[in-house]
């Protein structure tokens, strides 16, 4: 997966905002519209851009409550953790998850409408299954910054 600055431009732009037209994107990144539907079908196809998203507020849709989950398995085996990961992917509660190093082994991002609904999740989705062996949450009381822009690397001009 290789980009030039052209691409790196336009990974900047589409970040900020991904509804911006093709022609739009284009004159920022100083390419014609064509050139641009090209690079940026080229940069979805390659995997670059992973997906085209809008970020929501979960109080306006009705899911007030936010917490970090810090889960620790059982033991650390690739049948246990392919297992959660599944898990993870299935769950429409879980609108984030990690796997990650340190004191937790993997660290999820959960949404509810309120707190009895939350523990109805932990019930269901912790301690029903064997596999965990514990769990923290963490509860969210104010997003400072949302967002899934990642800094983009220019590469050196040729």
């Amino acid at each position: 997966m290789q980009y030039d600055r052209i691409d790196a431009r336009i990974l900047e732009i589409v970040q900020k905002n991904n509804r911006l037209t093709s022609n739009l994107i284009g004159e920022m990144a100083g390419i014609s519209p064509t050139a641009c539907q090209r690079r940026l079908k080229r940069l979805r196809s390659e995997g670059i851009i992973e997906a085209d998203v809008s970020v929501l507020s979960p109080r306006a849709v009705g899911r007030p409550i936010q917490v970090l989950a810090l889960v620790t398995l059982e033991k650390e085996s690739a049948d246990i953790i392919d297992r959660f990961k599944k898990a993870i992917k299935s769950s429409i509660d879980v609108v984030n998850g990690f796997y990650v190093t340190g004191d937790a082994d993997f660290v999820l991002y959960i949404t509810a409408r309120s707190m009895e609904e939350y523990e109805q999740f932990t019930r269901r989705f912790f301690y029903e299954n064997r596999d965990i062996k514990g769990f923290k949450s963490i509860v969210i009381l104010n997003r400072v910054k949302v967002g899934f822009a990642v800094p983009v690397e220019f590469p050196p001009d040729d």
